[in-house]
């Protein structure tokens, strides 16, 4: 198979692409089309997991727990009852994550730097060849005024940071791990989509079974390496991003 075939070969997968995407464009198009002067449709109800793409969700889940019947006991190993802590305990349980952020920074930098050097190097004694050093160099010189050098540097920087920042979410958080101190590792992500844009929350961390309230929250303080993440995704937001091309000359351009 030569270069020629090879491109040829690309160069049709490429067509075919570009033509599957016009026509799923076209089609949704169409679509749209047919809707004008109509209300929006309504989803039917249909079974979820037998739609297209329905994967199960496989989450960490306690260790199973025998249940033995006791005679003339109302009680039975590892139920729920009035006595017992309801609060969020073992591998798989909810909690919830309150997180309220309000936070400013101010940071004023200055810097100024100067630097001054001056040389003066002569070769009136250079074992008696100071005199024929017009011989090598192309004009005539004074060995008593060889070299002179005098550099200059001044350098002056400042830099100003303000950042207000304002977050006030709710999310479900899951128990993953029971560390050996007792401590828990959650996990929890909610996303939220809006036409053809989605707000994603992701919040992590290890936190104190003592710390989770009778109502089953906790605040984002109490979190030890938390790990909190907001942000948008879709089409506005890549609308405000820069090209890839810019991104890469701002981080290798040197100048």
């Amino acid at each position: 198979m030569n270069f020629r075939t090879t491109v040829t070969r690309g160069a049709r997968l490429a067509l075919i692409s570009a033509l599957a995407l016009v026509a799923a464009g076209c089609a949704e198009q169409l679509d749209r089309l047919s809707q004008i002067g109509k209300s929006p449709k309504m989803t039917p109800i249909e079974n979820p997991t037998a739609q297209k793409g329905y994967a199960p969700i496989t989450m960490p889940m306690p260790a199973p727990v025998a249940l033995q019947g006791h005679p003339n006991s109302l009680w039975r190993p590892g139920g729920r009852d009035f006595l017992k802590d309801q609060r969020t305990n073992n591998v798989g349980d909810i909690v919830t994550v309150t997180i309220k952020i309000e936070d400013k920074a101010s940071v004023n930098n200055s810097s100024t730097r100067t630097r001054a050097t001056t040389e003066n190097d002569s070769a009136s004694a250079l074992l008696g060849y100071q005199q024929s050093l017009g011989r090598i160099l192309p004009q005539a010189i004074d060995p008593t005024n060889l070299l002179d050098i005098e550099g200059t540097t001044n350098n002056k920087g400042t830099g100003a940071i303000e950042r207000n920042e304002t977050i006030n979410l709710k999310v479900a958080a899951v128990i993953t791990q029971r560390l050996p101190n007792g401590n828990l590792v959650i996990q929890g992500r909610q996303e939220v989509r809006v036409n053809y844009e989605t707000r994603d929350l992701i919040v992590s961390g290890i936190i104190r079974p003592e710390d989770i309230t009778t109502n089953n929250t906790i605040s984002h303080e109490q979190i030890a390496e938390a790990r909190i993440a907001y942000g948008d995704r879709g089409q506005m937001t890549d609308m405000q991003q820069p090209r890839f091309g810019t991104q890469i000359l701002d981080i290798i351009y040197p100048f």
